[in-house]
Protein backbone atom coordinates (compact mmCIF):
# COMPACT_ATOMS: atom_id res chain seq x y z
CA UNK A 1 0.00 0.00 0.00
CA UNK A 2 0.99 3.89 -0.72
CA UNK A 3 2.05 6.08 2.34
CA UNK A 4 0.45 9.00 1.86
CA UNK A 5 3.15 11.03 3.88
CA UNK A 6 6.17 9.93 1.61
CA UNK A 7 6.13 9.99 -2.13
CA UNK A 8 5.99 6.67 -3.58
CA UNK A 9 9.55 6.06 -6.22
CA UNK A 10 8.75 4.69 -9.36
CA UNK A 11 10.68 2.02 -8.93
CA UNK A 12 10.10 0.69 -6.22
CA UNK A 13 6.10 0.72 -6.15
CA UNK A 14 5.31 -1.13 -9.31
CA UNK A 15 2.66 -3.01 -8.05
CA UNK A 16 0.59 0.37 -7.19
CA UNK A 17 1.11 1.20 -10.55
CA UNK A 18 -0.20 -1.99 -12.26
CA UNK A 19 -3.34 -1.30 -9.45
CA UNK A 20 -3.67 2.14 -10.58
CA UNK A 21 -3.73 0.78 -14.74
CA UNK A 22 -6.70 -1.89 -13.60
CA UNK A 23 -8.51 0.93 -12.37
CA UNK A 24 -8.29 3.16 -15.21
CA UNK A 25 -8.45 0.60 -17.54
CA UNK A 26 -12.23 -0.01 -16.66
CA UNK A 27 -13.23 2.56 -18.95
CA UNK A 28 -11.09 1.36 -22.12
CA UNK A 29 -12.35 -1.97 -21.35
CA UNK A 30 -15.70 -1.81 -21.64
CA UNK A 31 -15.20 -0.24 -24.72
CA UNK A 32 -12.87 -2.44 -26.83
CA UNK A 33 -14.85 -5.90 -25.45
CA UNK A 34 -17.95 -5.02 -26.69
CA UNK A 35 -16.96 -3.32 -29.95
CA UNK A 36 -16.66 -7.23 -32.31
CA UNK A 37 -20.13 -7.91 -31.00
CA UNK A 38 -21.84 -4.40 -32.16
CA UNK A 39 -22.80 -6.40 -35.65
CA UNK A 40 -24.11 -9.12 -33.41
CA UNK A 41 -26.36 -7.01 -31.80
CA UNK A 42 -27.81 -5.39 -34.55
CA UNK A 43 -28.97 -8.40 -35.85
CA UNK A 44 -30.26 -10.16 -32.24
CA UNK A 45 -31.98 -6.88 -31.12
CA UNK A 46 -33.45 -6.02 -34.89
CA UNK A 47 -31.93 -2.33 -35.07
CA UNK A 48 -30.32 0.12 -37.36
CA UNK A 49 -26.28 0.40 -37.18
CA UNK A 50 -27.06 3.69 -35.86
CA UNK A 51 -29.04 3.03 -32.88
CA UNK A 52 -26.39 0.04 -31.92
CA UNK A 53 -23.85 3.42 -32.60
CA UNK A 54 -26.28 5.11 -29.75
CA UNK A 55 -25.53 2.53 -26.81
CA UNK A 56 -21.90 3.67 -27.15
CA UNK A 57 -22.77 7.37 -27.25
CA UNK A 58 -24.70 6.46 -23.96
CA UNK A 59 -21.98 5.00 -22.16
CA UNK A 60 -19.54 7.41 -23.00
CA UNK A 61 -22.33 10.18 -22.36
CA UNK A 62 -22.84 8.62 -18.75
CA UNK A 63 -19.18 8.69 -18.62
CA UNK A 64 -18.55 11.84 -19.26
CA UNK A 65 -21.21 13.51 -17.23
CA UNK A 66 -20.71 11.99 -13.87
CA UNK A 67 -17.45 13.23 -14.17
CA UNK A 68 -18.60 16.34 -13.24
CA UNK A 69 -20.31 15.03 -9.79
CA UNK A 70 -17.61 12.15 -9.10
CA UNK A 71 -14.41 14.79 -8.78
CA UNK A 72 -16.09 17.01 -6.12
CA UNK A 73 -17.25 13.71 -4.23
CA UNK A 74 -13.89 12.45 -4.28
CA UNK A 75 -12.39 15.76 -3.19
CA UNK A 76 -14.44 15.78 -0.54
CA UNK A 77 -14.77 12.35 1.07
CA UNK A 78 -11.79 10.54 -0.30
CA UNK A 79 -11.07 8.34 -3.32
CA UNK A 80 -11.75 5.27 -1.75
CA UNK A 81 -15.84 5.64 -1.21
CA UNK A 82 -16.57 6.93 -4.14
CA UNK A 83 -14.67 4.50 -6.08
CA UNK A 84 -16.57 1.79 -4.39
CA UNK A 85 -19.77 3.09 -4.94
CA UNK A 86 -19.42 3.80 -8.35
CA UNK A 87 -17.77 0.21 -9.14
CA UNK A 88 -20.39 -1.68 -7.51
CA UNK A 89 -23.00 0.53 -10.57
CA UNK A 90 -20.60 -0.59 -13.08
CA UNK A 91 -20.87 -4.24 -11.76
CA UNK A 92 -24.97 -4.05 -11.60
CA UNK A 93 -25.31 -2.46 -14.89
CA UNK A 94 -22.68 -4.97 -16.48
CA UNK A 95 -25.46 -7.53 -15.40
CA UNK A 96 -28.29 -5.28 -16.79
CA UNK A 97 -26.57 -5.30 -20.23
CA UNK A 98 -26.75 -8.70 -20.24
CA UNK A 99 -30.44 -9.17 -19.90
CA UNK A 100 -31.42 -6.60 -21.89
CA UNK A 101 -33.89 -7.49 -24.74
CA UNK A 102 -34.06 -4.37 -26.03
CA UNK A 103 -31.70 -1.73 -27.77
CA UNK A 104 -33.67 0.88 -25.32
CA UNK A 105 -32.64 -1.11 -22.34
CA UNK A 106 -29.54 -1.69 -23.45
CA UNK A 107 -29.04 2.04 -24.25
CA UNK A 108 -30.09 2.88 -20.82
CA UNK A 109 -27.57 -0.11 -19.29
CA UNK A 110 -24.74 1.27 -21.38
CA UNK A 111 -25.43 5.36 -19.58
CA UNK A 112 -25.44 3.38 -15.74
CA UNK A 113 -22.34 1.47 -16.63
CA UNK A 114 -20.54 4.56 -18.51
CA UNK A 115 -21.63 6.54 -15.30
CA UNK A 116 -19.91 3.41 -12.83
CA UNK A 117 -17.05 3.07 -14.82
CA UNK A 118 -16.38 7.22 -14.93
CA UNK A 119 -14.57 6.66 -11.33
CA UNK A 120 -11.78 4.36 -12.13
CA UNK A 121 -10.26 6.53 -15.19
CA UNK A 122 -10.94 9.76 -12.58
CA UNK A 123 -9.71 8.81 -10.05
CA UNK A 124 -6.81 6.95 -10.89
CA UNK A 125 -5.76 9.47 -12.68
CA UNK A 126 -6.31 11.96 -9.43
CA UNK A 127 -4.42 9.50 -7.30
CA UNK A 128 -1.18 9.26 -9.37
CA UNK A 129 -1.59 13.23 -8.97
CA UNK A 130 -1.67 12.81 -4.84
CA UNK A 131 0.69 10.01 -5.01
CA UNK A 132 3.50 11.05 -7.61
CA UNK A 133 3.20 14.87 -7.38
CA UNK A 134 3.65 17.35 -10.48
CA UNK A 135 7.08 16.04 -11.23
CA UNK A 136 6.71 12.53 -11.28
CA UNK A 137 2.73 12.79 -12.39
CA UNK A 138 3.66 12.62 -16.84
CA UNK A 139 5.91 9.86 -16.25
CA UNK A 140 3.72 7.15 -13.65
CA UNK A 141 0.93 8.08 -16.49
CA UNK A 142 2.64 6.98 -18.98
CA UNK A 143 3.85 3.50 -17.27
CA UNK A 144 0.30 3.21 -16.35
CA UNK A 145 -0.68 3.93 -19.81
CA UNK A 146 1.54 1.32 -21.29
CA UNK A 147 0.41 -1.12 -18.50
CA UNK A 148 -3.27 -0.59 -19.11
CA UNK A 149 -2.83 -0.96 -22.84
CA UNK A 150 -2.30 -5.19 -21.91
CA UNK A 151 -6.33 -5.58 -21.03
CA UNK A 152 -7.23 -3.81 -24.17
CA UNK A 153 -5.06 -5.71 -26.57
CA UNK A 154 -6.71 -8.96 -25.56
CA UNK A 155 -10.13 -7.75 -24.98
CA UNK A 156 -11.67 -6.99 -28.51
CA UNK A 157 -9.50 -11.01 -30.09
CA UNK A 158 -11.12 -12.25 -26.56
CA UNK A 159 -14.63 -10.63 -27.27
CA UNK A 160 -14.64 -11.96 -30.31
CA UNK A 161 -13.52 -15.94 -29.47
CA UNK A 162 -16.64 -15.55 -26.95
CA UNK A 163 -18.75 -14.83 -29.97
CA UNK A 164 -17.82 -18.26 -31.01
CA UNK A 165 -19.25 -19.75 -28.53
CA UNK A 166 -21.86 -17.84 -26.44
CA UNK A 167 -24.15 -15.00 -27.48
CA UNK A 168 -23.12 -11.11 -27.10
CA UNK A 169 -24.32 -10.56 -23.46
CA UNK A 170 -21.24 -13.04 -22.40
CA UNK A 171 -19.33 -9.92 -23.12
CA UNK A 172 -21.22 -7.91 -20.31
CA UNK A 173 -20.99 -10.89 -17.81
CA UNK A 174 -17.25 -10.90 -17.95
CA UNK A 175 -16.79 -7.04 -17.45
CA UNK A 176 -19.20 -7.23 -14.57
CA UNK A 177 -16.67 -9.78 -13.11
CA UNK A 178 -13.78 -7.56 -13.98
CA UNK A 179 -15.84 -5.03 -11.82
CA UNK A 180 -15.19 -7.57 -8.92
CA UNK A 181 -11.95 -7.68 -9.46
CA UNK A 182 -11.53 -3.57 -8.62
CA UNK A 183 -13.97 -3.48 -6.20
CA UNK A 184 -11.05 -6.24 -4.51
CA UNK A 185 -7.91 -4.20 -5.50
CA UNK A 186 -9.82 -1.22 -3.81
CA UNK A 187 -10.98 -2.46 -1.01
CA UNK A 188 -7.74 -4.37 -0.02
CA UNK A 189 -4.87 -2.75 -2.35
CA UNK A 190 -5.15 0.84 -2.15
CA UNK A 191 -5.13 3.73 0.61
CA UNK A 192 -6.70 6.83 0.83
CA UNK A 193 -4.79 9.97 -0.78
CA UNK A 194 -7.00 12.79 -0.19
CA UNK A 195 -4.14 15.62 0.55
CA UNK A 196 -7.24 18.17 1.91
CA UNK A 197 -11.00 17.80 1.87
CA UNK A 198 -12.77 20.35 0.30
CA UNK A 199 -16.42 21.69 0.69
CA UNK A 200 -19.26 20.28 -1.19
CA UNK A 201 -21.19 23.32 -1.17
CA UNK A 202 -22.50 23.76 -4.30
CA UNK A 203 -20.99 27.49 -4.70
CA UNK A 204 -17.44 26.42 -3.82
CA UNK A 205 -18.05 23.70 -6.78
CA UNK A 206 -19.04 26.33 -9.18
CA UNK A 207 -15.90 28.49 -7.95
CA UNK A 208 -13.46 25.70 -8.51
CA UNK A 209 -14.85 24.67 -11.91
CA UNK A 210 -14.34 28.44 -13.10
CA UNK A 211 -11.44 28.75 -11.68
CA UNK A 212 -10.59 25.85 -13.82
CA UNK A 213 -12.54 26.93 -17.42
CA UNK A 214 -10.97 30.24 -16.53
CA UNK A 215 -7.58 28.79 -16.66
CA UNK A 216 -6.73 29.05 -20.73
CA UNK A 217 -3.73 26.83 -20.49
CA UNK A 218 -6.06 24.05 -18.62
CA UNK A 219 -8.57 24.44 -20.99
CA UNK A 220 -6.77 24.58 -24.33
CA UNK A 221 -4.95 21.22 -23.58
CA UNK A 222 -7.68 19.51 -22.33
CA UNK A 223 -9.95 20.22 -25.17
CA UNK A 224 -7.14 20.06 -28.08
CA UNK A 225 -6.28 15.94 -26.03
CA UNK A 226 -9.94 15.60 -25.96
CA UNK A 227 -10.71 16.51 -29.86
CA UNK A 228 -8.14 14.02 -30.65
CA UNK A 229 -9.15 10.92 -28.58
CA UNK A 230 -12.86 11.38 -29.60
CA UNK A 231 -11.18 10.76 -33.02
CA UNK A 232 -9.90 7.56 -32.00
CA UNK A 233 -13.48 6.80 -29.94
CA UNK A 234 -15.16 7.05 -33.43
CA UNK A 235 -12.83 5.01 -35.03
CA UNK A 236 -13.27 2.07 -32.42
CA UNK A 237 -17.05 2.42 -32.69
CA UNK A 238 -17.35 2.02 -36.27
CA UNK A 239 -14.43 -0.15 -36.50
CA UNK A 240 -16.87 -3.70 -35.82
CA UNK A 241 -19.64 -2.71 -39.14
CA UNK A 242 -15.98 -1.50 -41.17
CA UNK A 243 -13.94 -4.31 -40.67
CA UNK A 244 -16.62 -7.12 -40.04
CA UNK A 245 -19.45 -6.17 -42.48
CA UNK A 246 -17.77 -3.96 -45.37
CA UNK A 247 -13.98 -5.55 -45.44
CA UNK A 248 -15.47 -9.06 -44.79
CA UNK A 249 -13.01 -9.71 -41.70
CA UNK A 250 -14.01 -12.98 -39.91
CA UNK A 251 -15.41 -11.78 -35.97
CA UNK A 252 -12.66 -14.31 -34.71
CA UNK A 253 -10.16 -12.20 -36.18
CA UNK A 254 -11.26 -8.90 -35.46
CA UNK A 255 -9.07 -9.10 -32.43
CA UNK A 256 -5.77 -8.48 -34.60
CA UNK A 257 -7.60 -5.15 -36.11
CA UNK A 258 -6.75 -4.15 -32.67
CA UNK A 259 -3.56 -5.35 -32.08
CA UNK A 260 -1.77 -2.93 -34.20
CA UNK A 261 -3.82 -0.18 -31.63
CA UNK A 262 -2.41 -1.69 -28.60
CA UNK A 263 0.89 -1.72 -29.95
CA UNK A 264 0.92 1.72 -30.73
CA UNK A 265 -0.88 2.97 -28.45
CA UNK A 266 2.00 0.82 -25.68
CA UNK A 267 4.60 2.35 -27.85
CA UNK A 268 3.57 6.09 -27.01
CA UNK A 269 3.21 5.30 -23.84
CA UNK A 270 6.60 3.68 -23.32
CA UNK A 271 8.64 6.37 -26.11
CA UNK A 272 6.28 9.16 -23.33
CA UNK A 273 7.50 7.81 -20.37
CA UNK A 274 11.51 7.79 -21.56
CA UNK A 275 11.45 11.27 -23.37
CA UNK A 276 9.92 12.39 -20.07
CA UNK A 277 13.38 12.81 -18.95
CA UNK A 278 14.19 14.85 -21.25
CA UNK A 279 11.39 16.59 -23.31
CA UNK A 280 8.43 19.04 -21.46
CA UNK A 281 5.28 17.59 -21.38
CA UNK A 282 4.13 20.49 -23.23
CA UNK A 283 7.06 19.50 -26.75
CA UNK A 284 5.57 15.89 -26.61
CA UNK A 285 1.87 16.56 -26.44
CA UNK A 286 2.53 19.28 -29.40
CA UNK A 287 4.18 16.26 -31.03
CA UNK A 288 1.64 13.78 -30.61
CA UNK A 289 -1.03 15.66 -31.80
CA UNK A 290 0.56 16.51 -34.97
CA UNK A 291 1.38 12.85 -35.44
CA UNK A 292 -2.44 12.26 -34.64
CA UNK A 293 -3.17 14.78 -37.70
CA UNK A 294 -0.78 12.99 -39.74
CA UNK A 295 -1.91 10.20 -39.36
CA UNK A 296 -5.41 10.99 -40.09
CA UNK A 297 -4.40 12.35 -43.33
CA UNK A 298 -2.85 9.24 -44.43
CA UNK A 299 -5.41 6.69 -43.55
CA UNK A 300 -7.88 8.83 -45.54
CA UNK A 301 -5.44 8.55 -48.90
CA UNK A 302 -4.50 5.33 -48.40
CA UNK A 303 -8.40 4.56 -48.35
CA UNK A 304 -9.14 6.61 -51.15
CA UNK A 305 -6.19 4.47 -53.25
CA UNK A 306 -7.19 1.31 -51.72
CA UNK A 307 -10.89 1.03 -50.61
CA UNK A 308 -10.80 -2.79 -50.15
CA UNK A 309 -7.65 -3.30 -47.84
CA UNK A 310 -7.85 -3.55 -44.55
CA UNK A 311 -4.37 -2.63 -43.85
CA UNK A 312 -4.60 0.78 -45.16
CA UNK A 313 -6.64 1.40 -42.42
CA UNK A 314 -4.87 -0.20 -40.23
CA UNK A 315 -1.23 0.49 -40.52
CA UNK A 316 -1.89 4.45 -40.23
CA UNK A 317 -4.28 3.68 -37.08
CA UNK A 318 -1.18 1.95 -35.29
CA UNK A 319 0.52 5.64 -35.56
CA UNK A 320 -2.66 7.47 -34.31
CA UNK A 321 -2.43 5.33 -31.77
CA UNK A 322 1.22 5.75 -30.98
CA UNK A 323 0.17 9.67 -31.21
CA UNK A 324 -2.17 8.90 -28.39
CA UNK A 325 0.03 7.26 -26.07
CA UNK A 326 2.54 10.48 -26.75
CA UNK A 327 -0.28 13.12 -25.88
CA UNK A 328 -3.12 11.82 -23.53
CA UNK A 329 -0.66 10.91 -20.33
CA UNK A 330 1.10 14.25 -20.79
CA UNK A 331 -2.43 16.27 -21.80
CA UNK A 332 -3.26 14.65 -18.43
CA UNK A 333 -0.01 16.26 -16.14
CA UNK A 334 -0.14 19.24 -17.82
CA UNK A 335 -3.98 19.80 -17.12
CA UNK A 336 -3.14 18.53 -13.41
CA UNK A 337 -0.21 20.50 -12.54
CA UNK A 338 -1.52 23.59 -11.09
CA UNK A 339 -4.02 22.07 -9.47
CA UNK A 340 -3.10 19.78 -6.76
CA UNK A 341 -5.42 20.59 -3.67
CA UNK A 342 -8.59 19.80 -6.47
CA UNK A 343 -6.84 17.39 -8.83
CA UNK A 344 -10.13 15.19 -8.66
CA UNK A 345 -12.36 17.83 -9.57
CA UNK A 346 -9.71 19.03 -12.26
CA UNK A 347 -9.20 15.10 -13.19
CA UNK A 348 -13.39 15.30 -13.61
CA UNK A 349 -13.73 18.20 -16.06
CA UNK A 350 -10.62 17.03 -18.22
CA UNK A 351 -12.53 13.70 -18.41
CA UNK A 352 -15.82 15.13 -19.25
CA UNK A 353 -14.90 17.09 -22.10
CA UNK A 354 -12.95 14.05 -23.07
CA UNK A 355 -15.51 11.91 -23.40
CA UNK A 356 -18.21 14.45 -24.13
CA UNK A 357 -16.94 15.42 -27.41
CA UNK A 358 -16.23 11.71 -27.86
CA UNK A 359 -20.03 10.87 -27.61
CA UNK A 360 -20.79 14.07 -29.51
CA UNK A 361 -18.34 12.97 -32.25
CA UNK A 362 -19.13 9.08 -32.18
CA UNK A 363 -22.98 9.96 -32.40
CA UNK A 364 -22.41 12.31 -35.25
CA UNK A 365 -20.59 9.77 -37.16
CA UNK A 366 -22.49 6.90 -36.56
CA UNK A 367 -25.36 7.28 -39.13
CA UNK A 368 -23.05 8.36 -42.13
CA UNK A 369 -20.90 4.83 -41.90
CA UNK A 370 -23.48 2.88 -43.08
CA UNK A 371 -22.00 1.67 -46.60
CA UNK A 372 -18.29 3.46 -46.37
CA UNK A 373 -16.01 4.61 -43.94
CA UNK A 374 -14.87 7.75 -45.55
CA UNK A 375 -17.01 9.85 -43.37
CA UNK A 376 -15.57 8.51 -40.36
CA UNK A 377 -11.46 9.32 -41.84
CA UNK A 378 -12.88 12.75 -42.96
CA UNK A 379 -14.28 13.47 -39.25
CA UNK A 380 -10.62 12.65 -37.97
CA UNK A 381 -9.05 15.09 -40.45
CA UNK A 382 -11.30 17.73 -38.69
CA UNK A 383 -11.09 17.09 -35.04
CA UNK A 384 -7.12 16.91 -34.95
CA UNK A 385 -6.99 19.62 -37.40
CA UNK A 386 -8.92 21.34 -34.64
CA UNK A 387 -6.90 19.73 -31.37
CA UNK A 388 -3.54 21.02 -33.03
CA UNK A 389 -4.84 24.61 -33.16
CA UNK A 390 -6.27 24.41 -29.43
CA UNK A 391 -3.00 22.47 -28.50
CA UNK A 392 -0.41 24.87 -30.08
CA UNK A 393 -1.96 27.71 -28.75
CA UNK A 394 -2.44 26.56 -24.82
CA UNK A 395 1.07 25.77 -24.96
CA UNK A 396 2.12 28.72 -26.58
CA UNK A 397 0.15 30.99 -23.86
CA UNK A 398 1.65 28.47 -21.09
CA UNK A 399 5.40 28.84 -22.21
CA UNK A 400 4.49 32.85 -22.17
CA UNK A 401 2.98 32.78 -18.87
CA UNK A 402 5.71 30.78 -17.37
CA UNK A 403 8.70 33.32 -18.83
CA UNK A 404 6.75 36.36 -17.21
CA UNK A 405 6.39 34.54 -13.74
CA UNK A 406 9.89 34.10 -13.92
CA UNK A 407 10.85 37.61 -14.50
CA UNK A 408 8.73 38.62 -11.86
CA UNK A 409 10.54 36.67 -9.46
CA UNK A 410 13.58 37.71 -10.53
CA UNK A 411 12.63 41.30 -10.41
CA UNK A 412 11.10 40.70 -6.55
CA UNK A 413 14.42 39.35 -5.57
Amino acid sequence: MANLHSKPNLTEHRALLVYLAVLVAMGPLSIDMYVPAMPAIQRALATSVSSVHLTMSAFLTGFAVFHLICGPLADRFGRIPVLSIGTGLFFVASLGCALAESIESLMVCRFAQGVGACVGPTLGRAMTRDLFGPKDAAKALSLIAMIMALAPAIAPGLGGVMLNYAPWPSIFLFLAAYGVLVLWIIRSKLVETLPIAQSLRPINIARNYGKLLSNRSYLGVATGSALAYSGMMAYLASSGFIFINMLGVPVEYFGLVFITIVLGYMGGSALSARAANTRTPSTILRFGICLALIASLAMLALQVLFPESSFALMIPMSFYAIAMGLSLPNATALALEPFPTMAATASSLFGFLQMGLAAVVTGFVGPFVEQSPRPLLWALVCVNGLALTFVFAATSWRSKSTAESTVERKQLL
